[in-house]
């Protein structure tokens, strides 16, 4: 049985070329958390990530941001499922959904990607090595669950499907805030 260890490394490296970046420019690091619609994941991410640093002082809370690659979304509030469940747990995600743009690898420190296609497609969309040096996977820093290597699209699914989402993110999040 292959036993993956969290933080994996590769997650770590990419968060330590961003934090690095983040203070040579002596600024709070800036993340986007990147999904397909910007419907679900990344902005329960960028949610969850949003209330565990709102304690920080201002010069070191991180700048929190979402997108996706499909446009069909564009402007929308999260799923009204991810919404509910989302609320479920104290959150209120009111991103409104937006298409990553090359701009977004020059802007961000890190850019974390829910699953493989979005990886890939982040890595195709990187203007450089060093941007594409920045890009993480968010399930890499779920500590609770070594078994995920994705964060789940639960669009098609029931609402277990976003209760599960949101258990893995908060486990993420809550693991990527000590790193950064």
């Amino acid at each position: 049985m292959n036993h993956i260890t969290k933080p994996t490394s590769s997650g770590l490296r990419a968060v330590e070329i961003a934090r690095s970046k983040a203070e040579a420019e002596k600024r709070p690091i800036r993340i986007l958390f990147v999904c397909l619609g910007n419907i679900c994941r990344s902005p329960a991410a960028e949610g969850i990530m949003r209330e565990l640093t709102k304690g920080m002082p201002d010069s070191f809370r991180p700048k929190l941001d979402s997108a996706g690659f499909y446009g069909g979304h564009a402007g929308d509030l999260p799923d009204r499922r991810m919404r509910h469940a989302a609320f479920g747990r104290g959150l209120h995600l009111d991103h409104r959904s937006r298409v990553i743009r090359t701009s977004d690898f020059d802007w961000f420190d890190l850019i974390i990607g829910m699953d493989d296609r979005n990886i890939d497609d982040l890595h195709e969309a990187a203007p450089s090595p060093e941007a594409e040096s920045r890009i993480a996977r968010m399930s890499d820093f779920a500590v609770h669950y070594p078994e995920a290597d994705s964060i789940p699209d639960p669009y098609w699914e029931g609402a277990a499907g976003f209760e599960i989402v949101l258990n893995l993110l908060e486990d993420a999040c809550a693991e990527l805030k000590k790193h950064i």
